[in-house]
């Protein structure tokens, strides 16, 4: 079975939008937010959201990314990752409302790495979660405050996120896994 796109290009920005009015409209204004990508993928889209949010509130908001490494439980049965930066904006996370950026939230697990890692960095007031894709399939109590597309799915499917930073183009696809 071939991949099949199930988010272009225009759909992916149409999200982001919608996703970066919902986190305006939930906070109530820009104020006090910090967005922390997840790498890879949700550093971009951390990058990307926070220009939005830029763009319809007027005020800046702080971005930067989160390596959730060395707090996966899943580092003996999966292969070598190579940590990736850290990046926390300049006054830190505390008594800030953090949003954490991924492209696809699946079991939860890579969200609760985060969010032990985030301890580790500071004590933010809240977190939220945004998320381009939510595939279902969650093995532990976590869900997105801020969703691009739910998109049920098969455990055999994967699903793809492609972004033009890093693929040179935008869209999401899924197919059977190999």
């Amino acid at each position: 079975m071939s991949a099949r796109i199930v988010l272009q290009q225009a759909d992916i920005s149409r999200a982001l939008t919608r996703i970066a009015h919902e986190i305006l409209e939930s906070n109530r204004g820009a104020g006090d937010l910090i967005l922390l990508g997840i790498p890879t993928r949700g550093v971009y889209l951390a990058a990307r959201l926070a220009a939005l949010l830029e763009e319809f509130s007027g005020q800046e908001v702080p971005v930067g990314s989160l390596d959730i490494t060395m707090y996966r439980d899943d580092l003996g049965r999966i292969p070598t990752r190579s940590p990736q930066p850290t990046s926390i904006p300049a006054g830190g996370i505390d008594g800030k409302t953090v949003v954490l950026a991924d492209d696809v939230l699946y079991s939860g697990r890579t969200i609760r790495a985060a969010l032990d890692a985030l301890g580790d960095i500071g004590r933010p007031r809240a977190v939220r979660l945004a998320t381009l894709v939510d595939r279902g399939h969650r093995e532990l109590p976590i869900r997105p405050d801020f969703v691009g597309k739910n998109l049920p799915s098969s455990k055999s499917e994967r699903i793809n996120v492609e972004l033009v930073e890093i693929d040179g183009e935008d869209r999401v696809t899924i197919g059977e896994s190999l």
